[in-house]
């Protein structure tokens, strides 16, 4: 029930003249009276041995068995109270009152109607400022820090903390001892993984991502998100072997010994070598680092990657080539404003450059891009000195499954009028370098992507889908619903709700039965698609606060870190604070085309069947 704006004002004046206990117990009765509330321990529900299967506790609370078949719900620190942590206290209630609903504040962020209001904010430092620092902290809050709770238990331990060989996780497991695999809701078996895949992501026709999105964009996020997703499939889909951040391991390798094999030694460079008057990384006969070639891939198409798996894909081989470039071009730059440094601090410095510049574009160009917003985003790092914020982090499970977007993956590439499929990209780094960087570039610049949704995954994502869904039940997942209560968002009520489309609702509810038993990956890619967006509005507020905890938990943003003297000087401070998508590729290139993770504006009316057209069409 919603109060009108008059009684809350009134309220809040008599909260801050009446600071006793009666007085606040007072304020307290009174909104009871306007406040109600459904009390979950009055539902005629089954009993069972462990009611914490039920996830009884509300708003974040801790469900905590107190025998066989009785519970406590521990709501310390979550603004509510009640057995099930379901009633608001005062100041709580006042924030939901006047919270706005996070699809207003989407809208409000992108639509055109609305644009003028981001206009003269972005004109204004301070003021945008202002509200990129809250962003920052918002969004930030909502992600646990330290780590609380890992796959192997679904209760807190230190284990979650010290052991960050774990990945850690949003929710805790559903416990061993439930009825069903979501806890009391389901069946007691869960349908066949390939059956779901099959008939809700198999594609059918090739859709084209309605915002206009292009294989560049599909390929950064790819690229990108490599150096912190790293599960250790040897241990099992809830262990990981990486860094728990952004550390530009996909550029430099997974250690020192990688790093120092790829590394020069001179002029703080990386090792590259000249064909066809370009700079590429060496062949792998020529320098023995962990790659991932089938047997099958001839010698002379290996090449020496700082990630093992960038040569599965021609524009992964992109990226990780570019970025070499950057790091020896940073170099030169460095050397010229220190020639007295030696090569151990020359490549140190650049490759603090490097950190700082790929979070600079990844928050500028590609989360903007991702949000479409009109606001426009931007890295500063010293918006948040002297707020409460941890310079850690550590990687979720479902972060990771989230992130799985392979219907972004078109069913081919047209490169200078020659069309490949995705079964010929397939370990074909030499593409890249048959073309060229500028012709291969421009050619994902001009490549539409899928759109995220269902039916759109092509058939060789498709085994990594069941894997995802698989991996999801061997971690216990909650459901799908309990995500979305997990990040501020509504559960869905019914299967056309959450889909938005008749056939994959009735689909949907053959297979499950219950709204609230969907899949966390099956409903992240079945879910309606928000207006001007990308995706549904689960991956939009489930991955913002991990990503914006990840990026601005790197040590570079900290305040003992984001000074000119870390990067070199002026110099080298300028470098990361300008940097761009554009700057990154045309700096590092001859007639660098359009850079954009957007198809242009000529070329999406001739991408709805063709995904892409010949240099002859535009």
């Amino acid at each position: 029930m919603k109060i009108s704006h008059s009684v809350i004002v009134l309220l809040i004046v008599l909260q801050y003249a009446s600071l006793s206990d009666g007085g606040l117990s007072f304020l307290q009765t009174l909104l009871e009276s306007a406040w109600t509330s459904k009390d979950p321990l009055d539902d005629n529900t089954e009993q069972i041995d462990n009611p914490c299967c039920s996830f009884p506790c509300e708003n974040r609370g801790v469900c905590m068995t107190t025998g066989v078949g009785s519970f406590k719900c521990d709501c310390e620190g979550t603004g509510y109270y009640g057995p099930t942590c379901e009633k608001p206290t005062f100041w709580k209630r006042v924030v939901w009152l006047i919270k706005p609903d996070p699809d207003f504040i989407h809208d409000l962020l992108t639509d055109a109607k609305h644009s003028w209001i981001w206009t003269f904010v972005n004109r204004i430092p301070g003021l945008s400022d202002a509200v990129m620092g809250r962003i920052y902290l918002i969004r930030g809050a909502m992600v646990d820090s330290p780590a609380t709770y890992t796959s192997e238990h679904d209760y807190i331990t230190y284990e979650a903390y010290g052991n960050r060989s774990y990945f850690a996780r949003a929710l805790p497991p559903v416990p061993k001892d439930c009825p069903t695999p979501l806890g009391v809701v389901g069946a007691k078996e869960l349908p066949d993984a390939g059956m779901i895949v099959d008939k809700l992501m198999k594609r059918t026709e090739f859709k084209p991502d309605p915002r206009g999105s292009n294989a560049l964009f599909t390929f950064f996020a790819q690229h990108f998100t490599h150096q912190f997703f790293k599960t250790d499939f040897e241990r099992g889909p809830g262990f990981q072997w990486g860094g728990h951040g952004v550390d530009v391991s996909h550029v430099y390798g997974k250690n020192k010994h990688v790093e120092n094999m790829l590394r020069s030694f001179g002029d703080g460079k990386l090792k590259m070598q000249t064909i066809n008057e370009e700079s590429w990384p060496l062949h792998l006969k020529d320098l023995d680092v962990p790659m991932h070639y089938p047997p099958s891939v001839p010698k002379e198409i290996q090449f020496a990657l700082g990630h093992k798996d960038f040569g599965l894909l021609p524009g992964l081989f992109m990226y990780a080539t570019i970025w070499m470039r950057e790091h020896n071009r940073v170099c030169d730059i460095l050397k010229g404003e220190h020639p007295e440094w030696d090569d151990e601090r020359l490549f140190q410095t650049a490759k603090l450059i490097i950190l700082g510049e790929t979070i600079k574009i990844v928050v500028e160009n590609y989360v903007q891009h991702l949000s479409n917003y009109n606001y426009q985003l931007t890295f500063k790092p010293e918006l948040l000195f002297g707020q409460s914020h941890q310079y850690s982090n550590r990687i979720t499970a479902e972060f990771n499954h989230m992130y799985h977007w392979h219907p972004l993956m078109p069913e081919e590439f047209n490169i200078s009028g020659t069309v490949y499929t995705v079964k010929d990209f397939l370990f074909r780094p030499d593409i890249v370098l048959k073309h060229g960087m500028r012709d291969f570039v421009d050619g994902l610049v001009h490549q539409r992507a899928g759109a995220f949704t269902h039916h759109n995954h092509n058939k060789y994502t498709l085994p990594v889908a069941k894997q995802t869904i698989l991996h999801g039940r061997s971690l216990r997942y909650q459901s799908f619903n309990q995500y979305r209560k997990r990040f501020g968002l509504p559960p869905y009520q019914t299967f056309e709700d959450l889909t938005g489309d008749t056939e994959v609702a009735k689909d949907l509810e053959e297979i499950y039965g219950d709204i609230d038993a969907v899949e966390f990956y099956v409903g992240i890619v079945v879910e309606k698609t928000r207006p001007k967006a990308i995706f549904g509005s689960t991956v939009i507020e489930l991955g913002g606060p991990f990503s914006v905890k990840g990026l601005l938990s790197a040590p570079i943003c900290s305040p003992q870190y984001w000074k000119p003297s870390t990067f070199g000087g002026d110099v080298g401070f300028n470098l990361v604070k300008t940097a761009t998508l554009e700057k990154l590729f045309c700096k590092n290139m001859v007639n660098c085309p359009k850079i954009s993770f957007e198809v242009p504006k000529e070329t999406q009316s001739c991408t709805k069947e063709t995904q892409s057209c010949t240099k002859s069409e535009l």
